[in-house]
């Protein structure tokens, strides 16, 4: 899968209301589940006990938390997009978002990404994507919202 270049703020506004790509699927297994858990300490059972998980929960297996997923965006986003000409990214702002559907473990999922909005705030780009993350087989994605990215460019 080739990724789009960007290398200036011009270059990313000349895409603004294009879908700019999408991610590669990734699988979500039990292993990262658990590794998220421990991280955020939150070994909820739906997420960390598969033995419940299928005998008592609603989805018939344990289920990736949605933060979880959330957190595979930077590293997706980095699969459609490669922005060169950065001093420095930071992470600004999550908008309008909603959890679709959950995640099952060892779903595959990617990202779709398209750029909603750039603005120049005195030299730093600031970029809106509109992100759906898309299960594999399913209709209906797992999220979609708004994440905003500030980028300063060399």
């Amino acid at each position: 899968m080739s990724r789009l270049i960007i290398r200036s703020h011009d270059e990313f506004a000349s895409y603004v209301g294009q879908k700019l790509g999408v991610s590669e699927y990734h699988t979500v297994t039990q292993e990262q589940i658990n590794q998220f858990a421990d991280a955020t300490i939150d070994h909820q059972w739906i997420h960390t006990d598969p033995e419940r998980a299928k005998t008592e929960g609603a989805f018939g297996s344990t289920i990736a938390h949605g933060y979880l997923t959330l957190s595979l965006l930077p590293y997706m986003w980095e699969q459609v997009a490669q922005v060169e000409n950065v001093k420095m990214l930071v992470n600004y702002g999550i908008d309008q978002f909603k959890f679709g559907q959950p995640v099952l473990v060892n779903s595959r999922i990617r990202t779709h990404v398209t750029l909603k909005s750039i603005a120049n705030l005195r030299g730093i780009s600031k970029v809106q994507l509109f992100v759906q993350m898309e299960i594999e087989g399913n209709k209906k994605p797992a999220f979609e919202g708004i994440v905003t990215f500030l980028y300063h460019f060399n």
